[in-house]
């Protein structure tokens, strides 16, 4: 791998604007009487909630920086934005069957799908807030203008 320090340099950056861009989406959430609903089902206490949301946000953040710059090239799409925001789904899609699923079918007896269903729209929108973030920060930093066309180029692929 070409300029290794590089890479971890802006997977921390991109990580950190991610797991804020989700923790702010996650307190957002947070505030709505269904949410409040959906803790009182799963027995989930508010401010260790918000902590965990902060450590959630971020090891999905370096995920999705980590392969959005790891795979830049290899991701179908031409823009940073659209590359997180499908990398961002596809950790929504793993993340509902392996870790949303369990949790919700075998800690509830009493509304299991009703709260399978609200903790899978609660990531539909936190994760994709978080690819969001990722995505529009890295066309902020890492994109140098292209003069002949004024569109932007990512910078590695010059």
């Amino acid at each position: 791998m070409k300029n290794s320090k590089g890479i971890w340099k802006k997977t921390f950056v991109l990580t950190l604007a991610g797991g804020l861009a989700f923790w702010l989406a996650n307190f957002a959430i947070s505030r709505t009487s269904i949410a409040a609903e959906y803790r009182a089902i799963m027995s989930i206490s508010y401010y260790p909630m918000l902590l965990q949301a902060l450590f959630g946000g971020l090891i999905i953040g370096f995920c999705v920086s980590y392969f959005l710059l790891r795979f830049y090239d290899k991701i179908p799409t031409k823009k940073p934005f659209s590359k997180s925001v499908i990398l961002s789904i596809i950790v929504l899609v793993i993340a509902t069957i392996l870790l949303q699923g369990p949790s919700s079918f075998l800690a509830v007896t009493n509304g299991a799908l009703r709260s399978f269903l609200l903790g899978a729209l609660f990531n539909a929108i936190r994760i994709p807030v978080l690819g969001i973030g990722i995505g529009w920060l890295y066309s902020r930093l890492y994109e140098e203008p292209d003069l002949s066309t004024g569109a932007s180029m990512p910078a590695q692929a010059k």
